[in-house]
Parts: structure tokens; sequence; C-alpha cells
């Protein structure tokens, strides 16, 4: 399992997994996109790169989510297909590709305001990562 998506009485909220950060930056990425975005009807017409940084995986994975939620405001873009590179120096650098397209009215279930600190949490469980994301809508 990727992800999932937890009942939430205003926002919208999701548990991410993944082996290392990148299937996590990955998966929490398609799941950001399918909460918000009919993505069987979004075209694949152009990418986007992206790339943050962080002291921890929490906050990598918290900048990531607001670079989305930039391109899907101020693009209008949103993104099907993702890749994303994790290093280490000195810090933590995610950078990827975004592959997707403009949205259209119709494309949008209903749209993030903000990604919140509620309840935000990435930590390592047996092995695997795990996050957990409330969006404000």
């Amino acid at each position: 399992m990727r992800y999932r998506f937890v009942d939430h009485t205003a926002d919208v909220a999701f548990e991410v997994y993944g082996s290392n950060l990148k299937e996590l930056i990955e998966n929490a990425t398609l799941a950001f996109y399918d909460a918000f975005v009919f993505l069987d009807r979004l075209e694949v017409t152009e990418s986007r790169n992206v790339g943050v940084e962080a002291d921890s995986p929490d906050y990598l994975l918290f900048n990531w989510l607001n670079e989305l939620l930039f391109l899907f405001e101020t693009d209008l873009f949103a993104g099907k297909e993702v890749s994303v590179d994790v290093s280490e120096n000195g810090g933590l650098r995610a950078e990827g590709t975004l592959r997707g397209g403009k949205l259209k009215p119709e494309l949008v279930k209903t749209e993030p305001k903000a990604i919140t600190f509620h309840k935000f949490r990435v930590e390592r469980r047996d092995g695997e990562w795990y996050a957990f994301v409330i969006i404000d809508i």
C-alpha cells in the first residue's frame, strides 16, 4: 500500500508509506494529487522540476508538499507521475520531476488551502517510512 485516505471532519487526511524517503515523497505526491484532482481525466502534457531542502525528514516532506500546493495554486499544475531523488549532504535535499498538466475547473475535486502541522509526522516504523498529513481545504 502506498497511501490511504483517513476520514477527517473538515479537511483531507492521509497516511503515506515508503521503503525509503524517496518512495515516501513519491507516494505523498500521488496522494496529494489524488485528493484534489480527477487524475483519470488529467492529460500528461508538461513537466515541472521541484527541489526542496530541510534538516529533517518531516520538514523535507512538509516543504515538498508546500511546493506542490504552490504549483497547484499559481501554475494550475497537477502531477500524475513523479520521480524523486533524495540526497543527504549536511542536510536533506529532495529533487524530482512531476509529469502532468494544466488544471481545468472540471478536473478539481476540491481546492487545498494549506499543508498543516496538525498531527503531521514522519517516522520510521518496522524499517519502513510512515507519514501522516492533514491538508486544510
